[in-house]
Order: C-alpha cells, then sequence, then structure tokens
C-alpha cells in the first residue's frame, strides 16, 4: 500500500517518518506552505531518542500532482479538525485507477484529536477509518518533527467507523508497527477516541497558559474534566477509563528528553506558537459544550476555555500569553453565582 499523509505536521511527520524509516518505500507526505517548502527542500527531519533521521520523501501541496491516484492508496487524514472539511473535498473526488473516486474506494484514517472528523468523512467517503493518536509530538520549525518518547514513539489504536475492524485496519497496523508504532487494532475505536477527547480537554488551557505546570492549572484541568465525562454520561457515550488506559499503555511510550530539552506543550500549544492562526478547541471544549447542550448539562467551564482558546487564536496570542491565575479568574466569572 502507498501512503498519502494529509497534514505532515507533528502526527503526520512521525507516521510517515517512522513508516520510512521501517522500510515502506511509498509515503507521500501533504502539506502547506513554509512546511511544504522545507520538506521539498531539506527533507523531513525526525527527531527521536534513537537520533536524527532525515528523509527526503516525496511531497505534494495537494492532489493534483499525483494525477490518477492508486487503487492500493491509503489516506491518512493528520490536519486538525478545522481543516478537515477542505481537505476532504479536495482528495474525495479525485479518480482512482480501475474507475471511481477516492472517496468511493480508498480508505481514509482520521488520525485526528476529536471525534467530529470521523463523522465529516463518512458523509462522502464510503471506507473510514478512527485512529486514536496517543502520540506526544513537536511541529513548531518547519521541516523538523520531534517524537521524544521511548522505546515507542507512540500508540495508535484503529478501527472501522462508526465500528468493527477488518483486513485493511489489520494491514495498516501491522506497517506501522513495523516502525516504532504501536496500533492495536480494536472493534470500539471510538471509545478510545472519547477517552483521548476527556484528556484532551486540557489542550486548550495549554495553549492560553502555557505547559501545565502547577496546581492551579491542574485544578483547572480537573474542572473542564468533570464537566466532560458528565455530558459523556448523560449522552449515553462510552468511554475507556483512565486505568484501561494506563495498562494499555504501561511504559510503552515515556517521554525521554532528546539532549536535554524539555517537552513543549500539545498540538493547541503548537498551533499558537506556530501562529496558525486557528486553534482546534471547537472540536474539543467546543463539542463538550456541543453535548452539553444536547443533553440539557451546563458546561461553563469548557464553554470559557473554547472562547478564550479562539480569541488567542484569532488575535495572533502566542501560547502562554494570558497567566494562570486571569485564566481561572475568567472561568470563575462565568461559573460562580451572582
Amino acid at each position: 500500500m502507498r501512503y498519502i499523509i494529509i497534514g505532515a505536521g507533528a502526527v503526520g511527520g512521525v507516521i510517515g517518518g517512522r513508516l520510512a524509516q521501517a522500510g515502506h518505500d511509498d509515503v507521500v507526505l501533504v502539506a502547506r506552505g513554509r512546511q511544504y517548502a522545507a520538506l521539498r527542500d531539506n527533507g523531513l527531519r525526525l527527531e527521536t531518542p534513537d537520533g536524527p533521521h532525515v528523509h527526503r520523501l516525496p511531497v505534494v501541496e495537494g492532489p493534483e500532482p499525483l494525477g490518477v491516484l492508486r487503487a492500493d492508496d491509503v489516506l491518512i487524514l493528520a490536519v486538525k479538525t478545522q481543516d478537515s472539511a477542505a481537505a476532504l473535498a479536495a482528495w474525495g473526488p479525485r479518480p482512482v485507477e480501475g474507475g471511481g473516486t477516492a472517496a468511493q474506494r480508498l480508505p481514509l484514517v482520521c488520525a485526528q484529536n476529536g471525534v467530529e472528523s470521523e463523522r465529516i468523512a463518512l458523509r462522502t467517503f464510503q471506507r473510514v477509518y478512527g485512529m486514536c493518536v496517543w502520540l506526544p509530538a513537536t511541529f513548531v520549525e518547519p521541516g523538523v518533527v520531534r517524537a521524544p518518547c521511548a522505546p515507542l514513539s507512540g500508540m495508535l489504536h484503529i478501527g472501522r467507523y462508526p465500528q468493527g475492524s477488518d483486513e485493511t485496519a489489520r494491514a495498516i497496523s501491522g506497517d506501522l508497527e513495523k516502525g516504532l508504532l504501536e496500533a492495536p487494532v480494536v472493534d470500539d475505536v471510538m471509545r478510545w477516541k472519547y477517552a483521548k477527547l476527556l484528556a484532551n480537554l486540557a489542550n486548550s488551557i495549554e495553549a492560553v497558559s502555557g505547559v501545565l505546570a502547577d496546581d492551579a492549572a491542574f485544578a483547572l484541568v480537573a474542572r473542564a474534566r468533570a464537566e466532560g465525562e458528565a455530558v459523556l454520561a448523560a449522552a449515553g457515550i462510552d468511554h475507556t477509563s483512565q486505568d484501561e488506559e494506563k495498562r494499555t499503555r504501561q511504559d510503552k511510550v515515556a517521554f525521554d528528553p532528546l539532549d536535554g530539552t524539555p517537552r513543549g506543550g500539545g498540538s493547541s500549544w503548537q498551533s499558537l506558537q506556530r501562529g496558525a492562526g486557528s486553534i482546534e478547541a471547537d472540536y474539543l471544549n467546543g463539542e463538550i459544550a456541543l453535548l452539553g447542550r444536547l443533553h440539557g448539562v451546563p458546561t461553563p467551564v469548557n464553554d470559557v476555555l473554547q472562547e478564550l482558546a479562539n480569541e488567542a487564536a484569532r488575535e495572533g496570542r502566542p501560547a502562554g500569553a494570558t497567566s494562570v491565575t486571569d485564566l481561572v479568574a475568567a472561568v470563575d466569572a462565568r461559573t460562580t453565582p451572582r
């Protein structure tokens, strides 16, 4: 199979780089702007505990340079959810050798945070797979992706959406597991993704106020998560427990500093740090807000976090520009009875 990585940033860069490092020759990276130029001119520099690796892989800005897609292509969607619709509109209608389009024939794997991209994709793509991405990686500098974990770079549960598994999922898993990525095939991938959603409610806090490091920040994370758990319970949505996640991951994906460099923030933090102009809060904290409104559960903490993260992205503020004290005060102003 040929893997087309749509969104060669932190997650996409690690997946593409590890596939290439494992000897998988057919990997194409899709990127835009400065990232595209850096990958085209200098290759992908993947910095890991086992050393830096430079992979000179084919890179395109969109589907047109590839012409007719191959029947054995696998599309890995690794853009942020707010960019999913545009990416799917570009790739879905592309012709595939032997007839039909990508949306009709090719497997599409949503390697993204949140739980909405699968629904967006299933409106047009017939073969959609969810992937729960547990892959701490950083993309701040064009052309450079850091994956500071060992002995594995990440764990990627994969399964059909909305449920089930098949031979394609098992084949993708087999390829990924040759490259220091564990990829369990499961029938209930969204159960894992909803658990990851709860963990990702901290992303806005980290992005707006900086890498989580004090009791006030952790207390705010707990408040956001408590709302999320209440909402999922009201909606009747199952998710893996933190104990189950710990038993599964154990110490397989452990932080291993690269040259003593401290770990940066997560995906939302990186969006602000790069000045991306958008952030995924609408599909993380906003997912909890949406479900809360549908099921009559107030979500004031997540409402405020969503609003402030979007405001920071619109105004071009760097990550950590607002103190935790001010962030907590903004939340308290919304949640304290008057």
